[in-house]
């Protein structure tokens, strides 16, 4: 898959980028260039003539522009085969519960698919997709639960303060206080303001239940290393995924009907999932559109490189052929090519 970028003008992109090259040259050869004195006998330089302003012409690149849009971009294709593969199984179990048919061998078959394409989510998803098939244009995040430490037993408990280690991290620093009276909004948002330092975060689910986050790609660092003041090490539990098809029991009709429920709410997670990535590249795309450089400045630049390339000093020629690898002759006229 492309995920590479493209400026609204790549013609203008190709000649700023060589541009830049020819203001690093002028900047070097003027570097380089001693002013002789006035007194011919005089073996003394007397200074070294200041160094050229570098060109300002040029497009300007969000740094996370790439990372954005690449996620967005795989995070679409790997989402389009999962809903593709969800809809066939769907379509299946459908058939086989109402009796329209027995389609049990490629029941299995497509769940093993979809089984892979699940496993493979880190490797082909981006990194955008988290285990619940959840799409937000971040690095995935694990959600797990700390056993026995959720909203009804923190407010039972009355006045207290928890200091938190996490993964090694912690101390005085990672502590927080539960008072009398907190709503279950304002346990979680102090949680989470405790933990944030460390890239744990902590939320509400639907039932109003402490539900805690880390980055996927730290989670196995941190699922047996986290500990609680007054409890030691915590027993942390990871939130199922939201479809597990070599779980499945396909034998009898209520595992059949399970599966079915199942494979529709993946399915109806993915759609959302699939609007939210949809927008994210949208909205990343927005931001490489670059207003037009007019004709004059374009000639200008064109001049500085190629009075640059005249000259005959090392270094500059140094900088300009550095930037020209892999520019290649078909590069070219296929950008001079290009009509807008």
């Amino acid at each position: 898959m492309e995920t590479a970028l493209r400026p609204a003008n790549p013609a203008t992109s190709s000649i700023s980028s060589i541009s830049s090259a020819a203001a690093g040259a002028s900047t070097a050869a003027a570097r380089a260039t001693a002013v002789r004195p006035a007194d011919p006998d005089s073996r003394v330089v007397t200074q070294v003539a200041p160094a050229a302003a570098p060109l300002k012409r040029g497009i300007r690149w969000d740094t996370r522009l790439q990372g954005d849009v690449a996620r967005a971009q795989q995070a679409i294709d790997y989402l389009a085969r999962v809903a593709s593969q969800l809809e066939a199984l769907k379509s299946d179990l459908s058939a086989r519960i109402t009796g329209r048919g027995d389609p049990a061998r490629q029941i299995e078959a497509r769940s093993q698919q979809l089984a892979g394409a699940l496993e493979a989510r880190r490797k082909q998803g981006g990194g955008g997709i988290d285990a619940q098939l959840d799409f937000d244009n971040e690095p995935a995040r694990t959600r797990f639960r700390i056993r026995g430490f959720d909203i009804a037993t923190l407010q039972a408990a009355g006045q207290q303060t928890y200091a938190f280690s996490v993964g090694g991290a912690g101390g005085p620093q990672l502590a927080a206080s539960i008072e009398p009276g907190m709503t279950p909004e304002e346990i979680a948002a102090r949680l989470d303001r405790t933990l944030s330092p460390v890239k744990v975060r902590v939320a509400l689910d639907s039932k109003q239940e402490l539900v805690f986050s880390a980055p996927e790609e730290q989670w196995s660092g941190i699922k047996d290393a986290v500990a609680i003041s007054g409890r030691g090490r915590v027993d942390t539990v990871e939130e199922r995924a939201v479809i597990a098809p070599e779980e499945w029991n396909l034998g009898n009709p209520d595992a059949l009907r399970q599966s079915l429920r199942e494979v529709v709410q993946a399915l109806a997670r993915v759609r959302r999932s699939q609007d939210t990535a949809s927008a994210a590249l949208s909205a990343a795309m927005a931001r490489t559109e670059q207003p037009a450089i007019p004709d004059a400045e374009l000639a200008a630049i064109a001049g500085d490189f190629a009075a640059t390339a005249a000259s005959h000093d090392y270094q500059s020629l140094l900088a300009i052929t550095s930037a020209l690898v892999g520019v290649s002759r078909e590069r070219v006229q296929a950008l001079l090519g290009l009509r807008y």
